[in-house]
């Protein structure tokens, strides 16, 4: 069935290198899709030049109650409240790794050659988006952060740090400048042991939120820098409801679609203008046809990830964009 996937949504071959990595193309799925990892090989069936998957907790949460996501058809919008829903960081290094699961005695015995170690599950390039537990207080977060680091170092291509999620209480808090460069100067400190240990890199991107002022985004870019991060993804979903239609706009949550267009545009211009090339951009938010998309990479950015383009435009939208910019 994979093979037929890959057949029927085949896109032409564009490669983009960025912080190290070549990947096959600059379209990407942006974390929350599969938070556990269980859809990589799909999703790469799809297209799509790079997989992100998450946002992974270090202990398994159910997130937030149900009901906790919203389609606004009128505005080509979704508003989700999820709340870090995840299995937890052990069952997705399981879902990585299936020699991890094989009993004492089929690894004794090796009746599964996976044994010999990980293994690519498909062309794409993988990320993982790490987050802290909602029980977690903001004092400890650096210790989840840590610990999700070294779980995922081996497998991941590029990893990111998710302070930026609006369903999350207080999780936003950690874009702070003093916040956030003590938590991402000890992931670096971390990131150079994780490389000796594991003879590969291990990009740290960080994603940020469209609802902070200039000066905190600056603040958040000069602390993302000073701790030698290796790129920046933005924008997360908005707190926002300007022009919204739907009944459902009064609903909590991060908004995501095209009423974000327009706000993750302008964060993206001011992201690239303040880095001015020192590291890659990932442009994500609103990006629901191949001529937003094109526009983000002529704007600058290194890759482009969708989410709800997908829900509204199906699996095709990748091909789209591939065939478009």
């Amino acid at each position: 069935m994979r093979w037929l996937l890959e057949q029927q949504f085949k896109a032409p071959s564009k490669p983009v290198e960025a912080f190290g990595l070549t990947f096959k193309n600059p379209v990407g799925i942006a974390a929350g899709y599969d938070k556990d990892g269980t859809a990589i090989r799909g999703l790469s069936a799809l297209g799509f030049g790079h997989v992100e998957i998450g946002t992974v907790t270090p202990k398994p949460q159910a997130g937030n109650p149900s009901p906790r996501i919203f389609r606004l058809l009128e505005d080509d919008a979704v508003i989700n409240r999820m709340g870090f829903p995840s299995r937890g960081s052990e069952f997705v290094q399981m879902e990585l790794n299936p020699a991890l699961r094989m009993s004492l005695a089929e690894r004794i015995l090796g009746f599964d050659p996976r044994i010999r170690g990980f293994s690519r599950l498909s062309d794409a390039m993988l990320g993982i988006n790490l987050g802290k537990n909602k029980d977690t207080p903001n004092e400890e977060a650096v210790l989840d952060y840590l610990a999700l680091l070294q779980n995922f170092a081996p497998y991941a291509d590029y990893l990111t740090i998710n302070v930026s999620s609006p369903n999350t209480v207080g999780l936003r808090e950690l874009q702070g400048r003093a916040a956030l460069e003590s938590l991402l100067k000890h992931l670096h400190e971390q990131r150079v042991l994780e490389e000796k240990r594991h003879e590969k890199r291990v990009p740290i991107l960080v994603k940020l939120s469209p609802d902070m002022t200039s000066t905190e985004l600056d603040d958040a870019i000069e602390a993302i820098l000073n701790a030698q991060m290796d790129g920046i993804i933005v924008t997360n979903t908005t707190l926002g409801r300007d022009g919204l239609k739907s009944d459902l706009k009064g609903e909590s949550g991060g908004l995501s679609g095209s009423p974000l267009t327009v706000k993750s545009e302008a964060v993206l211009y001011q992201t690239l203008k303040r880095v001015n090339g020192a590291v890659p951009i990932v442009s994500a938010g609103g990006i629901m046809n191949p001529e937003d998309a094109k526009r983000r990479l002529e704007m600058g950015a290194a890759l482009v990830q969708i989410y709800t383009g997908l829900i509204y435009r199906g699996p095709g939208l990748v091909r789209e964009i591939l065939r478009h910019i």
